[in-house]
């Protein structure tokens, strides 16, 4: 690790080897569990395993902060060139959430991390993507000694971490009254809930993977869940963090069949739904696997203490009708003043970027309208 800053009794280093990386893993979690913000997507287990299957060689940057010898700020980064020089957030593409770990018993921390990340960008741009609101990379911004833009990135969707009771309260009365019934069904049908240790985690993962692949068949599945690195990742993953109570992983049975699994991560107030897999069976027996996933999930958000149940990114027709909040992460871009013309054109490439996409989303929107004027209302879609 190279030395950075020494400054008030606190030092700063530059991981760049991935060994080292790894070596931390004790002192990263303990500052995870002291900041309070932080996400399972900012666990050492997520980030080291994201490392093992996404990284390149060469390229990790990991800022560390410690204060008498104690890790007291970190922000897990990467080095990539294109479009130009840049530091981005481990974990990114499958991560919905990223962010730099600070003390919450540190206020010298953000200050501190803010000057080591100064000092190592060097001449790249810091470009944090999926910034949770109330984050500690917020901290980090206001601290930035230097060129900065916020910008809106994902929206993500929240319910409150209540019971099903709740949540059906949220809908309209006949809306509720059909949900219950679905719910009846899968009762009726002995769908048994099944919680996996880590010793049967990796067999879980690759279940799991195995009925995603099969209930997206012939339809458009996201393709980087189908890649054996993806697999990889979740695999090693999982054995940790089901292990540390950050992960859980769900089966539903039907006697020995597995019919359906559901990877849920959870933090200090937060339940996420991550990734499920479903047999096209319970689609044909017209179960609202959504529902039944969300009952569990819901269960365990109100059961445990958690404020807040994240849908995560994306506001697909199943999520929007239990009428969540919607939250939308940032977007941090941080450069050192001389390269604030970078940082610019930078920020004018993203903004390209975005312009385009949404023109591609509207005229989506406008042929899925076209169509439903052509064909007549579809019935009402059970399952995701």
């Amino acid at each position: 690790m190279t030395p950075t800053v020494a400054a008030r009794g606190l030092s700063a280093t530059l991981c760049r080897d991935p060994a080292q990386f790894a070596e931390l893993a004790a002192q990263w979690d303990a500052l995870v569990r002291r900041s309070r913000p932080a996400t399972p997507f900012q666990t050492h287990a997520w980030l080291h395993s994201w490392w093992l299957s996404y990284g390149s060689p060469g390229r990790l940057r990991v800022v560390l902060v410690r204060r008498d010898g104690e890790l007291v700020a970190a922000a897990p980064l990467m080095l990539v060139h294109r479009p130009l020089p840049t530091l981005v957030a481990i974990g990114g593409g499958i991560s919905d959430f990223c962010d730099v770990l600070l003390d919450d018993d540190c206020p010298e921390a953000a200050p501190a991390l803010a000057r080591a990340l100064h000092r190592a960008s060097r001449g790249a741009v810091v470009d944090l993507r999926e910034v949770r609101p109330g984050a500690a990379a917020e901290q980090l911004h206001d601290a930035w000694r230097g060129a900065r833009r916020r910008l809106a990135d994902s929206v993500c969707l929240e319910l409150p971490g209540v019971g099903m009771d709740d949540l059906l309260a949220r809908l309209a009365p006949a809306s509720a009254k059909r949900t219950r019934r679905k719910l009846r069904k899968i009762d009726a049908m002995g769908v048994e809930e099944h919680t996996v240790g880590p010793a049967d985690a990796v067999a879980s993962v690759r279940t799991m993977l195995e009925l995603h692949a099969l209930q997206w068949q012939g339809r458009g599945v996201t393709p980087e869940h189908l890649r054996p690195r993806f697999r990889a990742h979740l695999e090693h993953a999982m054995q940790h963090m089901t292990s540390s109570g950050d992960a859980v992983l769900t089966e539903y049975r039907v006697g020995d069949e597995v019919l359906a699994s559901d990877l849920t991560f959870t933090s200090a107030d937060l339940v996420c739904c991550y990734l499920y897999g479903a047999h096209p069976r319970l689609r044909d027996e017209k179960l609202d696997i959504a529902t039944m996933l969300l009952r569990h999930d819901a269960h365990y958000a109100a059961s445990s203490g958690r404020k807040v149940l994240s849908l995560l990114r994306g506001t697909e027709s199943y999520k929007l009708r239990w009428h969540p909040d919607s939250v939308v992460n940032q977007r941090f871009l941080l450069a050192r003043r001389e390269l604030r013309p970078l940082l610019g054109l930078y920020a004018a490439q993203i903004a390209g970027r975005a312009f385009a996409a949404g023109a591609v989303r509207d005229r989506a929107t406008a042929l899925r309208m076209w169509r439903t004027r052509a064909n007549g209302p579809r019935a009402e879609e059970t399952t995701t």
